[in-house]
């Protein structure tokens, strides 16, 4: 089934319900929304002669007209390629020319993708007359027939080889996402709202799959982004109001609501993850904000959808294990299995530490053009997600370590290969290992140890240009340490936890 029979579904039982929201003004009901989906994707089809199957490139930034692509992407029976708006455009770029998106639709305030991608026909801002006419056409074709399996969400995830590999998401894993969206996260009821203050490109994108399911509003902040005040005017405004948020706003949101002390009766519910929240961290928050709290635990190959601490256990403060279930991530979600394993994929006993397994109708089909990645990652017929953890006795899961090193700054995950790469390129860089160093509001920033090429006069002024020509500022280094030689060991592989404690060292003797 198609997901976009969930837009068509909630047209035809609440039309004149209002959809799409930006800021306080509806920019469309689910009549309307459906009827601007419908019209793009004749345009895609028709117009832009693009075939069953093909991808549509989404390189924009948090406005209504994204949800209205989105959906009329899939209407077509086409598959959507969301790229994150921080990227640098070269990163764009890569991740058009592999997936080999055909159209790509911008909005004005980024840098538009060069003409030189492979395969790349049509750039089209949704802000131009252009757009304006695809969605305002009069053709309104059937939705196009999908298979369970057939790609709806092609989304890149960096990888341990420093380029991002295309994660296959299918109209069932969407379809699964969002009924465990019901079962183990939060209820939505026609009328409620969703606020899109994290990247549309993400997680909160994913969510309008459910949000559109139970025919509730989508908000887009007028700002396009993540403002503490400004979400709280949006709560005012809109009764039922969820969001998806990583730890990093969560605590942005508790700063202001402390100070401010904004009216939270609207507030239904904030889902957080991306990232490690601290224990103290979501104690601080319920304290403040009240049990309005869950958490989700996923990844972009099995998309929000591995595990979830909801808000009944964040609100059960009577039981004798609430504080070691406050530091978990919570159960298995209601269709995945998830399994703590050893070496042998062999499931580990309670209490024992080992990598993080899942299987089940949320898990992607594999990895875009990468059939090498796609057998050792889906071995066994499990999802093997580097991460490494614990399961209780009780199934509560709790993080241990992330995987590969990754370093996850603001809720965006940066692999260190990704940045040695940039910095290698330099002739006055002879070595460089990049690790995560903790931050009190970002979670972890970048730092990168630079071994010198000899004679080379090289500081950190270079680097730094050399990271903004390359790739997003996000994940440039915020500090370098000039060294004479990396730590280790016999075998030359670089010791980075000796590295990550010269960082932790550093810090308690400032």
């Amino acid at each position: 089934m198609n997901v976009a029979e969930l837009l068509a579904r909630a047209a035809r039982v609440f039309p004149d319900a209002p959809a799409i929201v930006a800021g306080e003004r509806t920019h469309a009901t689910y009549a309307a929304f459906a009827r601007r989906a419908a019209a793009l994707a004749a345009g895609l089809r028709e117009d832009l002669g693009l075939a069953p199957g093909d991808r549509v490139g989404l390189f924009m930034a948090n406005c209504p007209q994204y949800l209205e692509v989105l959906w009329g992407t899939w209407w077509a029976g086409l598959a959507a390629v969301p790229i994150n708006a921080k990227l640098h455009p070269r990163e764009a770029e890569y991740i058009l020319g592999h997936s080999g998106a055909r159209v790509c639709f911008v909005t004005a305030d980024l840098p538009p993708p060069g003409r030189g991608v492979p395969g790349l026909e049509r750039v089209i801002d949704v802000a131009s007359s252009e757009y304006g006419a695809l969605v305002a056409g009069g053709s309104a074709p059937a939705i196009a027939p999908a298979a369970p399996d057939g790609l709806a969400w092609l989304f890149y995830t960096s990888g341990t080889t420093g380029r991002p590999k295309g994660v296959e998401i299918t109209h069932r894993n969407l379809m699964t996402m969002a009924l465990c969206y019901f079962a183990d996260v939060d209820a939505i009821a026609p009328g409620d709202a969703i606020v899109h203050a994290a990247p549309m490109s993400h997680g909160s994108g994913i969510y309008c799959v459910p949000h559109v399911l139970a025919a509730a509003k989508q908000v887009v902040p007028e700002s396009g982004g993540f403002d503490p005040a400004e979400i709280f005017a949006l709560v005012r405004a809109h009764p039922g109001t969820a969001m998806f948020a990583a730890p990093t706003m969560v605590k942005r949101l508790v700063d202001h609501a402390r100070s401010r002390a904004p009216a939270l009766d609207n507030l239904k519910t904030v889902v957080y993850g991306g990232g490690p929240m601290y224990r103290a961290d979501i104690r601080d928050a319920m304290a403040v904000m009240g049990p309005r709290f869950a958490q989700i635990y996923g990844q972009g190959e099995s998309p929000m959808t591995i595990t979830a601490l909801s808000k009944r256990h964040h609100a059960d403060t009577g039981h004798p294990r609430h504080e070691a279930r406050l530091a978990s991530v919570g159960v298995a979600q209601s269709a995945v299995e998830v399994r703590v394993a050893g070496a042998d994929d062999a499931p580990l006993p309670p209490g024992e530490v080992g990598e993080i397994l899942v299987r089940g109708d949320a898990v992607m089909r594999g990895y875009w053009a990468n059939p090498e990645a796609s057998a050792a990652t889906l071995a066994n017929g499990w999802l093997h997600t580097g991460d490494v953890g614990v399961l209780d006795a009780d199934g509560f899961l709790t993080l241990k370590d992330r995987s590969k090193d990754l370093i996850i700054s603001g809720g965006s995950n940066i692999y260190p290969r990704e940045v040695e790469e940039v910095l290698l390129a330099h002739p006055g860089v002879a070595e460089v290992s990049v690790v995560g160093r903790a931050h009190p509001e970002w979670g972890e920033e970048v730092v990168a140890f630079v071994v010198r090429a000899p004679g080379a006069a090289l500081g950190e002024a270079e680097l730094d240009r050399l990271c903004l020509a390359n790739i997003a500022r996000f994940k440039r280094p915020k500090a370098y340490r000039f060294v004479d030689a990396l730590p280790k060991n016999n075998y030359g592989k670089v010791l980075k936890t000796e590295l990550r404690e010269r960082l932790a060292r550093e810090r308690s003797d400032g």
